[in-house]
């Protein structure tokens, strides 16, 4: 008798027959979808040589797009369809000039890209290009030439710029292309007119900026014109009550300082969400003025003081701590006459009618070191205001020429080491509480050129703990990382040092001259706690219209009567440099 197969063993042979059976399919299915591949790849490339041989074979004077520049009969942007696929097909023509003339095309450029959204996404796409010429060897210079520059702030060409010329004159005539490596775009052949060319310049990840007026452009002649693009940045927004809970839906005004025409390019009124945050994305770098328009809040400080700078490509964060609307209230702000930061400890006194008279000190809003004399005496807390934590030995803060500032140090076998960097760190600073930190300053500020480039440089490191095991001091640069280095006084300071109590800095000062040092006199940097603003205080139920005196003081400085003051409704104000 022979035995059948028990349920186990089919189950078990099924299971092996389905594994087998779907690696086949796979594979199968894999080879299908290579194959599949592999024609669209050779159809776009015949559709690319396609488009070269009918260019090739077209009247010079033809070859051109119908809306651009150089004008012709060819359409930017075509759909085709070939094998069963459909291809997007873009073509790129631009005069170019091989001779002497720079306002003379001697040849086109001819760029075809060929795409398929249809096809698999591992379809790349097919870029060819190429040249035509004239029969002779230079065609007639029956325009102008148009070369763009395009740059960031700090005067860097920026590649791969997005640039459009729209003719005003013709709605029909509209160039699109990018710039070189060396943000360069030279538009040749552009018919003449006066005001007629209205340029238009972007890129992900950059602000955009525009021509006002338009640009001109004469016949057999060059037009340069020159636009400012940068990366964008990131300003996150908060508003808070003085013990740090948020505050919702508090309405402000942002005004930037950038014009196109005479007309400012950012300025909107805004307002923070029910948790009290705003983030606002692609913000172009520029200084920006803050002015509150709500009428429920009085806004108690401003951190960083208004107006702030933002700088490209960055992420800052603005701080709007605020109190219940009282009547008339009057802010103000006080800060170093030279350093620009917010000085704590000044006693603000406001005296008015009806025997109004109310005294203010500001809070705590910056440390500042400005003598080293003492030596590295103190690797702990900041008590001694004269001595640090640790230096190298290449800098020189105790002898007669250095008076208490830091130098290199000069040896009396020798002149300075042009070879090594001279490194002083700080001892330890307590802001008091959990902190935010801001901007790093320092004076002079500048150095003699004999020193080199970026001669002082700077890092940054913040801690939970006063004592903190060596490692714990993570000096960092103005991009959270090690790798990089303050180079430019009134830096915002990295948002990875924020959230820490205790805070060191660490100076680089190094030279290209054996007979020049960099100097450094004044070492500062500003931060907020416990949502207490700093340099900043607020008088609240004044009466409108009517004057008052405003006296502040505080040791080491020379003290400020201003009088009168007059107080408007609502909201207000000042800014005043001790």
């Amino acid at each position: 008798m022979k035995k059948g197969f028990s349920l186990i063993e089919v189950l078990i042979g099924t299971a092996i027959f389905l594994i087998v059976g779907l690696a086949v399919y796979n594979a199968f299915v894999s080879l299908f979808q290579l194959a599949n591949l592999n024609q669209a790849r050779v159809l776009g490339v015949e559709l690319a040589d396609e488009q070269f041989e009918i260019i090739r074979n077209m009247p010079y004077v033809n070859v051109g797009l119908t809306n651009g520049v150089p004008q012709g009969v060819l359409p930017q942007n075509q759909t085709l369809v070939r094998g069963g696929f459909t291809f997007a097909v873009t073509l790129v023509i631009r005069n170019i000039n091989l001779a002497t003339s720079s306002f003379q095309a001697s040849s086109k450029l001819i760029e075809v890209d060929v795409t398929c959204a249809s096809c698999q996404q591992s379809f790349t796409p097919i870029n060819l290009t190429g040249q035509v010429s004239p029969a002779n060897l230079q065609s007639a210079a029956n325009g102008g030439a148009l070369v763009v520059q395009v740059a960031d702030l700090s005067g860097v060409p920026v590649q791969g710029a997005t640039v459009t010329i729209q003719s005003t004159a013709t709605s029909t005539i509209t160039d699109t292309d990018t710039t070189d490596n060396n943000g360069l775009l030279a538009v040749i052949g552009l018919a003449p007119g006066y005001q007629v060319y209205h340029i238009t310049v972007s890129k992900p990840g950059y602000s955009s900026d525009r021509t006002s007026p338009d640009i001109t452009v004469n016949k057999g002649q060059q037009t340069n014109a020159s636009l400012t693009i940068d990366k964008v940045s990131i300003l996150n927004i908060t508003s808070v009550g003085p013990t740090c809970a948020p505050i919702g839906v508090v309405n402000f005004k942002l005004t930037g300082t950038k014009q196109i025409g005479g007309v400012t390019k950012y300025s909107q009124n805004l307002s923070t969400d029910n948790s009290g945050k705003l983030q606002l994305n692609s913000m172009e770098g520029d200084t920006y003025t803050l002015l509150p328009t709500t009428s429920t809040y009085d806004v108690n400080g401003i951190t960083p003081f208004s107006p702030f700078r933002l700088n490209p490509g960055n992420v800052q964060s603005l701080q709007l701590v605020v109190v219940p609307a009282n009547e008339n209230s009057f802010m103000v702000t006080i800060q170093d006459g030279n350093t620009k930061q917010p000085l704590s400890g000044a006693t603000v006194e406001l005296t008015g009618p009806n025997g109004y008279d109310q005294i203010q000190i500001t809070g705590q809003g910056y440390f500042k070191q400005t003598d080293w004399s003492d030596g590295h005496i103190q690797n702990g807390l900041f008590t001694d205001t004269k001595a640090y934590a640790a230096d190298n030995a290449g800098v020189d803060t105790q002898t007669s020429s250095s008076s208490g500032s830091i130098l290199l140090h000069w040896s009396s076998f020798g002149p300075y080491n042009t070879s090594a960097t001279g490194t002083l760190e700080s001892s330890t600073f307590d802001t008091g509480t959990t902190s935010n930190f801001y901007s790093l300053n320092w004076m002079p500020l500048t150095q003699p050129v004999k020193a080199g480039v970026s001669p002082v440089q700077f890092q940054f490191a913040t801690s939970p703990s006063s004592t903190p095991n060596p490692a714990s001091w993570n000096y960092l640069g103005p991009d959270g990382t090690v790798n990089t280095y303050y180079t430019v006084p009134g830096t915002l300071i990295s948002l990875a040092n924020n959230n820490a109590e205790y805070a060191r800095y660490k100076t680089y000062i190094s030279t290209q001259t054996a007979t020049v040092t960099p100097s450094l006199n004044d070492v500062s940097f500003s931060f907020t706690s416990g949502c207490i603003p700093p340099g900043q205080v607020l008088f609240q139920g004044l009466s409108a219209a009517n004057t008052y005196t405003l006296k502040i003081s505080k040791t080491g400085y020379t003290t400020q009567t201003i009088n009168p003051v007059t107080i408007g409704s609502g909201w207000q104000s000042q800014t005043i440099g001790l």
